[in-house]
């Protein structure tokens, strides 16, 4: 990056985040403070009104904001195809302001990349199950946002994923922080009063949501980015399956959420997952049949055996024979 580039970006960072001090300036565009006080200096000359305040970091005068910007002709596709994803994945408030700042981005549009932009736009599509603008789902998310804004602890029921467990079926309370999109779900990151700890929910998987007139504070420390050592050290069982050589292509094609390391061997693709509990992956490995060949740990050999065995003893002809019709 450049120093005009730099200078520019440095103003768009104190507009966009507010105060922020030197070491943080000098970390984000990966420079020295040496350099970050020179272009301080440099944008003071320049007239744009910065506040000092010694240990605490520089901020815009308030009031003080850079012009429109203009966009290129990628920058604005980016914008609109991540509008477009939000109006789809979001709820109704949300797909409203998405679908107003995509006729926004789209008006102000020089004519000669209008069209450009709209061409990209009509050719990359992201495709998501529609739900009802009323659906639950989208309820849960209106609650949560407005308890994440407001800092409203909450309560709800959550079903886990372990029906044989006394506890798959539990009243919890939590400290809302923040939601992640992944794996074509929603889920909730908060701080669990009955976990004492960060935990991580299904929006799918809760019912009965309500918001409690208490309020929290969010750790000034908390970050959404979870390092993949974090994973694993909540992940602490390991697990390795040997897959057949003719189905590793769509092994990898249809890899497990939990999965951390593969391997061509001569014996097979070797797959490492980490994960909390065996049954987060037993469907997974029921998929692939005879091809997947656990190696550790026994517990999920004999686990996996257990549910062939059942599923075979089902459907056992004498049995299979008296089942409606």
């Amino acid at each position: 990056m450049n120093r005009t580039d730099r200078l520019l970006a440095i103003v768009l960072e104190l507009q966009g985040k507010g105060r922020q001090r030197a070491e943080d300036l000098a970390r984000t565009f990966e420079t020295s403070k040496r350099t970050i006080y020179r272009d301080i200096q440099a944008l003071c000359e320049a007239g744009v009104p910065l506040v000092s305040i010694p240990g605490r970091g520089y901020s815009l005068m308030k009031g003080y904001f850079l012009p429109p910007l203009s966009f290129t002709s990628e920058e604005a596709t980016m914008l609109l195809l991540g509008s477009d994803f939000m109006a789809q994945n979001f709820d109704a408030q949300y797909r409203a302001a998405a679908q107003s700042a995509s006729r926004k981005i789209e008006s102000v549009l020089p004519e000669h990349l209008r069209d450009d932009v709209r061409y990209l736009q009509s050719s990359i599509r992201f495709v998501a199950a529609s739900e009802a603008q009323d659906s639950p789902q989208h309820k849960k998310l209106q609650q949560l946002r407005r308890a994440i804004l407001e800092s409203h602890t909450i309560s709800f029921q959550y079903h886990k994923r372990r029906p044989q467990d006394d506890d798959a079926q539990t009243n919890r309370e939590a400290d809302p922080y923040g939601l992640i999109y992944m794996l074509h779900t929603w889920h909730l990151i908060a701080h669990c009063h009955l976990r004492n700890d960060v935990r991580v929910f299904r929006l799918d998987r809760i019912d009965n949501l309500n918001l409690l007139t208490r309020t929290f504070q969010r750790p000034a420390d908390f970050s959404m980015s979870i390092s993949r050592a974090d994973k694993e050290n909540s992940r602490n069982i390991m697990v390795r399956v040997l897959f057949d050589l003719s189905i590793a292509r769509w092994v990898r094609e249809s890899r497990s959420f939990y999965t951390t390391a593969e391997e061509e061997t001569p014996d097979g693709l070797l797959v490492t997952l980490h994960i909390r509990h065996e049954e987060e992956i037993l469907q997974w490995l029921l998929g692939w049949g005879k091809h997947a060949h656990i190696l550790q740990p026994e517990s999920l050999q004999v686990r996996l055996r257990e549910e062939v065995q059942a599923m075979l003893n089902y459907y056992q002809v004498p049995q299979w024979q008296e089942l409606p019709r």
